[in-house]
């Protein structure tokens, strides 16, 4: 592709390299080592996630220097700059863990006012940790210019006696060993194992749910999010990136042409299709909110409802994303997606091409049992479950992949914070039978909305997994399984009924009917909330306060400023 077919004159660059007022802004350039040549140029960014806080992203430096390589062969100057992550599986079980949600923000934030500030022309942006995903993915579509996303792949599984492992183990590990059914020894031992490379986490848990998505919604390349990290063949990917940026931006194909309401309709069945993590539920309308299109929590559970779940995938199942991989990866499970009538074909991809053409040359593989064809299913409707009641106006969410019970009843035992639930998890303080309720730990009552995993887990390894069910105004780990129910909204802190309820409360959950209630009249609500005091929290400046003043509702995405719909323009056309 010839880059002069491109108009510069019309591309946000324009601002600080043509013309004569400009030549203090090419003297910085100039500094850098960059000719005329490259300066006339349109510029691309490259963002990276890169840091050395975790596996997730420690290997994206080295492909952002491929992705450069592809956008300088096809004529382009790539201009790369990193961003934060919070990485879960560190911040998880404590304080930290406030500041993950509100990382995948800052992460858009920042990656839109370094995109605004230097003018760039285009994105690639590179992410590992689960919020970083949805985060890269988020300024896309804010952004609005030509834009592909890169997943920087998953960890290969680790070894434990011989068993296949992931994080996932070692955080039940520490419920096992609570219980004294793991020794000191083993359980040092599993802790070194289970994290074997480079990569985010392995199996079908949120990193890998939104890399799943990010194919499904048209923002990567086919194959390039199922490739794990330390397989050096993704170089092919990052550098065809680079290359294909430039197609974009002489196309003018944007990421609002890419994602529309069908895209993300794709991308809820995928997520679905695959016993995906629930934190999808809060992303993907937080990616629609950045488009200006409404889609909330029950529109995704809608798609929940009527997909079929059809890959094996832990935690629910037995594989992990290397494993889907080899054996087709995401464009296999598309694939039989589409042909039985579950994906919108006629979306448009990153490739120029839509699904439908991408999917053109997919070969089934009947030497696999990842992935069963969708007119086969696991169980024939989705392994992600959308919830409404009187506990949940505003909806719930529960992961019901690998469950033999889908229903639960029993009495509340409540909790606020997750630090006394754990505590007394990890006491056995607790009955078999009960549904304990952890709040105040929403988007602003956190703040931050934590996910619970240190808790799920502990429950799980001390065997008790299917005999307690757990709900929260919080979040879950994609890593989580059992009977677990998340986003419960409105949140404690506003005052939503999971504030109200009271130990000994009778709670009835059905994930077969989406319903959660608690045996409460209207009036008994209404008489108790008379009596509720919001509760005084504990940030009361800095980050995580700044967040608590401007974040909405779960079902909503929990975003934090009005979104596409009320924008006059884009940062594309200024």
């Amino acid at each position: 592709m010839d880059v002069k077919t491109i108009d510069k004159s019309k591309l946000p660059s324009r601002y600080t390299t043509v013309g004569p007022a400009r030549a203090p802004h090419r003297s910085y350039l100039y500094a850098m080592g960059l000719t005329s040549e490259e300066i006339n140029q349109p510029l691309v960014g490259v963002a990276s996630c890169w840091n050395e806080a975790a596996p997730c992203n420690i290997s994206l430096m080295r492909q952002a220097q491929v992705v450069k390589k592809g956008v300088a062969a096809a004529k382009g100057t790539p201009r790369e700059f990193c961003t934060i992550t919070v990485t879960d599986g560190i911040a998880m079980g404590h304080q930290g863990m406030k500041s993950s949600l509100v990382s995948r923000d800052v992460i858009a934030d920042s990656v839109e006012l370094t995109m605004r500030g230097h003018c760039y022309d285009a994105l690639i942006g590179l992410a590992g940790c689960d919020k970083s995903l949805p985060g890269m993915m988020m300024s896309m579509v804010r952004l609005n210019v030509p834009s592909i996303f890169i997943y920087g792949g998953s960890i290969l599984p680790g070894t434990f006696r011989g068993r296949q492992i992931t994080v996932q183990d070692v955080f039940e590990a520490v419920g096992q060993h609570s219980v004294g059914d793991m020794s000191d020894e083993d359980l040092a031992e599993i802790e070194q194992v289970a994290c074997p490379s480079a990569g985010s986490c392995g199996a079908q848990f949120t990193a890998n749910t939104m890399a799943t998505v990010a194919e499904a919604i048209g923002l990567a390349l086919p194959y390039s999010c199922g490739a794990p990290a330390p397989y050096e063949f993704r170089d092919r990917f990052s550098f065809a990136s680079g290359e294909k940026i430039m197609e974009l931006i002489a196309r003018n194909i944007r990421p609002r042409d890419i994602v529309t309401r069908k895209a993300l309709e794709n991308a809820a069945t995928v997520v679905s299709a695959t016993g995906g993590s629930t934190n999808a539920a809060l992303h993907l309308p937080a990616i629609a909110h950045e488009c200006g299109i409404e889609f909330d929590l029950f529109d995704v559970a809608e798609i929940f409802r009527k997909t079929p779940y059809i890959a094996d995938l832990k935690p629910g199942g037995r594989y992990v994303a290397k494993d889907m991989f080899e054996a087709g990866g995401i464009p296999l499970l598309m694939k039989t997606l589409l042909e039985h009538g579950y994906l919108h074909g006629d979306c448009m991809t990153v490739t120029g091409r839509t699904i439908a053409e991408n999917m053109e040359f997919v070969k089934w593989n009947d030497e696999q049992d990842v992935v069963r064809a969708a007119n086969n299913p696991i169980t024939p409707t989705g392994g992600v479950v959308g919830l409404r009641g009187n506990l949940a106006p505003e909806g719930a969410i529960v992961k019901v992949a690998g469950m033999v019970k889908q229903t639960f009843t029993g009495p509340a035992r409540c909790f606020d914070s997750e630090e006394e639930c754990f505590e007394a998890v990890s006491a056995r303080s607790y009955k078999e039978g009960e549904v304990i309720v952890i709040r105040y730990e929403g988007p602003k009552g956190g703040p931050g909305m934590r996910e619970m995993l240190s808790t799920t887990a502990a429950l799980y390894g001390q065997g008790v997994g299917d005999k307690v069910a757990l709900i929260t105004d919080g979040r879950f780990s994609g890593a989580t399984r059992g009977f677990c129910v998340g986003h419960v909204g409105p949140e404690a802190a506003v005052g939503g009924p999971i504030g109200l309820i009271q130990d000994g409360d009778i709670i009835e959950i059905d994930a077969i009917k989406g319903t959660i209630e608690v045996r409460l009249t209207d009036d008994e609500l209404a008489e108790r909330r008379k009596a509720w005091q919001p509760r005084e929290t504990d940030y009361t400046s800095g980050v995580l306060w700044k967040y608590a003043q401007t974040v909405g509702t779960a079902r909503l995405g929990a975003v934090t400023h009005p979104g596409g719909a009320k924008e006059k323009q884009c940062y594309a056309d200024i």
